[in-house]
């Protein structure tokens, strides 16, 4: 049954994206910036809905209280990374519009690559890592007066469930540079969907929000480590079957470039 509904799942989303992203990509020549953006997170709640309703994967969400309130109000969301799933449904559930920090590579995939090239988000050429970052924090100091958040995924890359990746301090250096607060999240989406896998499985996946980190008058490894602590803690809190039975991993190579 999940190699079914996986398949089924991976047709919806197939079906979906390419009228929608044909849509947006010819609105983006009339409507606002942000209203794309809205419009892209239209597709993205029609794939967490099918994910729902096709392979049975729920969001238990905690600590709404913890995200700022100010339309305005700046943030940088660090997230935990073990699957696409987190990356779906982050957009779906803030209530701020998010950029999200990738490689310009990404623009190149097909309709959904295409569809995000029309947004106003922050795409890098990871060659370049000084000049990079000076474009991550002039894009971010721009957005977040719009009242964008930036999102980043500080272990760079998709980590297996019950393991812990090399956290890199861009996301902090962000911070501190825009005097941003930093909002620390774990996801336990490996749960069921697994890093890299085609099988999907049902189950609930927790997205817990953690409490705003000043980031005024921090450096920015030691900043980092306290966001690390809290990620891992709370991972180890949500999902402490996994960690009882992961082994130690090795840091892993980060596939985009966070600093």
């Amino acid at each position: 049954m999940p190699l079914i509904r996986s398949v089924l799942h991976l047709l919806w989303m197939a079906v979906t994206v390419v009228p929608w992203a044909i849509f947006v990509i010819l609105a983006s020549l009339f409507v606002s910036s942000t209203r794309m953006y809205w419009m892209c997170v239209g597709w993205l709640r029609v794939a967490v809905s099918g994910g729902t309703a096709i392979l049975g994967i729920k969001n238990r969400v905690t600590g709404w209280e913890n995200l700022p309130t100010g339309s305005t109000d700046p943030a940088v969301l660090l997230v935990k990374h073990q699957s696409t799933w987190e990356t779906f449904v982050m957009p779906t559930l803030m209530p701020h519009p998010l950029a999200y920090v990738f490689k310009k590579e990404l623009l190149y995939v097909p309709f959904f690559g295409w569809a995000m090239a029309r947004m106003d988000m922050i795409h890098i050429d990871r060659s370049q890592r000084a000049r990079a970052f000076h474009k991550v924090v002039a894009q971010g100091k721009r957005l977040m007066s719009q009242g964008t958040w930036v999102i980043m995924f500080p272990e760079g890359t998709r980590i297996p469930r019950g393991q812990k990746g090399s956290y890199k301090n861009g996301g902090t250096r962000l911070a501190i540079e825009t005097g941003a607060p930093v909002i620390p999240i774990a996801v336990t989406s490996a749960r069921c969907w697994p890093r890299k896998a085609f099988i999907k499985y049902p189950g609930v996946v927790d997205i817990s929000i953690g409490k705003p980190i000043p980031s005024a008058g921090r450096q920015s490894d030691e900043l980092m480590r306290e966001v690390e602590a809290w990620i891992e803690s709370e991972m180890h809190r949500l999902d402490p079957e996994a960690y009882a039975q992961a082994s130690p991993a090795a840091p892993a190579r980060s596939e985009a470039a966070q600093g």
